[in-house]
């Protein structure tokens, strides 16, 4: 069958908007968050304490990531700089365990164990300063979206703050009072993030039940 070019027959497809990647995401950051923040709380006393680490690069990594470009085909530069950004933390995160820390403990010889957990604990100092410099312009933009929204980027800028001044101050030591209070801390991050992510589930199916997130700071 042929079609003259003044006949042409023209095919309009009409694509419907993609669902929303945010609950994703934050339920992502929430479950790596959480299982790290136990570690550093001291809760994990029959445990490895390494649970956070595949999750780092599966879940809290890779699917934050995955979040975070869905976020760009939403048109949505928030949420995508804040789940890209997120999801190269836990990778990141998890490839300097992997590369760096593993190999520097498998050669700890006795006089160079306090040397050795001293430069790690300054690295994740710096790690952790880089990210709360990141996390405190995006607390900032946050006001303008919702309270949910607000509260995990100000519960997640105070347990980068209280680590980073933790890993500072920690010297030799493998954990200090300080480290674990920002384990407490980061516990409450994780679960602001699962209230978030459960809130915009809710809020993105056809039920009656609608969790609130609360109106933006500013508007």
């Amino acid at each position: 069958m042929s079609v003259s070019e003044d006949h042409a027959v023209q095919t309009t497809v009409t694509l419907q908007p993609p669902a929303d990647p945010a609950p994703l995401g934050l339920a992502a950051f929430a479950l790596t968050t959480f299982l790290l923040s136990a570690k550093n709380a001291g809760w994990m006393t029959h445990a490895t304490g390494n649970a956070w680490l595949g999750y780092a690069f599966a879940y809290g990594g890779l699917c934050q990531l995955l979040a975070g470009m869905w976020e760009f085909r939403n048109r949505n530069v928030f949420g995508a700089t804040a789940f890209s950004t997120y999801g190269g933390f836990w990778i990141g995160l998890g490839l300097y365990i992997q590369l760096v820390v593993n190999p520097a403990v498998a050669a700890i010889k006795p006089g160079t164990a306090a040397a050795t957990v001293s430069s790690i604990n300054h690295d994740v100092g710096w790690i952790l300063l880089a990210f709360f410099i990141f996390n405190t312009y995006m607390l900032i933009l946050s006001t303008q979206i919702n309270m949910a929204v607000f509260l995990v980027f100000l519960t997640l800028g105070l347990t980068e703050l209280i680590l980073f001044i933790g890993n500072f101050a920690a010297g030799s030591a493998l954990t200090t009072g300080l480290i674990q209070f920002g384990g407490y801390v980061g516990l409450v991050t994780a679960l602001v993030a699962w209230y978030a992510s459960f809130a915009l589930v809710s809020r993105g199916m056809t039920g009656k039940l609608k969790l609130p997130v609360g109106s933006a700071l500013i508007s």
